[in-house]
């Protein structure tokens, strides 16, 4: 399920040819995208793609080459203390910060946040993540999954109108995903934030993005929904049924009509277990990136790709 998208926004991030070269090494090359207000976008790619490199950009922790590039209408490179209480971060690895403990830490980094805006209230946020009853712990007998909450609640104190998450879930057990899911969903819905969310995991960009940005080569190959990714590859879809104790497959184009067809002819055979399955984001996901490599192009109309 994704944020809701409205139908006009003003960009919040804006990257017009961003280059970025360390001695004769081209790592980006030419990117040119935008993220409109309230959008959740996942930026996938191999590694090596240019994808940390652009988000640190993005942060105002590197400066790039060439090209331009405004977050909520600032240069990064010349972003000031009020600029930065406007973005969280929540990086891939946490922060040493073992002797400390989760309310006390939170009550800490909030002040920093109150010439600028008004933070989060620490007991709302520990509720909020999942950490209230571990809330006076020493972070160093924390799981590495309460860490990661921890970190989460660390990145969105200052309730940011952009937040950019690195590998977010990474030591969260199922149970503890969804409830990550289900808070990017409210931040998104509800608080109207802007995410940037990189990840290797192609189920959690499905469920979280609006749009899947794919790097590879230091350039983006492709930009959509996840949906349109998925078209771009197949538009097959498989139907599968049981039928007078049969099970039944079929391939087809337009799923909705061979159903509709379907349902409609069953007579005294009802049709049960009716399944239709589609292309999964990972297997688009490779099925685009191996066509880059092979200098191939993605043949499709909605979705956004750049040949190689």
């Amino acid at each position: 399920m994704e944020c809701n998208v409205a139908e006009a926004r003003e960009p919040v991030i804006t990257v017009a040819d961003l280059q970025m070269r360390y001695g004769a090494t081209q790592v980006l090359d030419g990117l040119d995208f935008s993220i409109a207000a309230d959008e959740v976008v996942a930026m996938l790619g191999p590694n090596g793609a240019g994808k940390s490199t652009t988000v640190e950009i993005l942060e105002g922790f590197r400066a790039p080459s060439s090209g331009s590039v405004s977050v909520l209408g600032v240069d990064p490179a010349r972003g000031d203390d009020a600029w930065r209480s406007q973005i969280g971060v929540v990086l891939q690895t946490s922060s040493d910060h073992n002797k400390w403990r989760p309310r006390e830490l939170l009550t800490h980094l909030s002040d920093f946040y109150r010439p600028y805006v008004d933070p989060w209230p620490v007991e709302e946020l520990l509720e909020l993540v999942g950490l209230r009853e571990q809330a006076t712990q020493k972070l160093q007998t924390l799981s590495g999954g309460q860490r990661r909450r921890l970190d989460v609640a660390l990145g969105i104190i200052g309730r940011p109108s952009l937040l950019f998450l690195d590998e977010p879930t990474t030591g969260f057990d199922p149970r503890a995903r969804r409830d990550f899911h289900e808070l990017v969903h409210r931040l998104c819905d509800l608080e109207g934030v802007t995410i940037l969310l990189t990840t290797h995991d192609l189920s959690e960009a499905e469920k979280l993005a609006d749009r899947i940005v794919i790097l590879a080569g230091g350039r983006i190959i492709a930009d959509g929904s996840p949906p349109e990714l998925t078209r771009a590859v197949s538009r097959t879809a498989e139907v599968t049924w049981m039928q007078r104790g049969q099970r039944h497959l079929h391939a087809s184009e337009d799923a909705t009509e061979f159903v509709r067809t379907l349902l409609a002819g069953e007579g005294a055979d009802p049709v049960t277990e009716l399944e239709v399955s589609r292309t999964a984001l990972e297997d688009a996901y490779l099925s685009i990136v191996e066509q880059f490599e092979a200098g191939e192009t993605v043949q499709t109309q909605k979705f956004q790709e750049v040949a190689q």
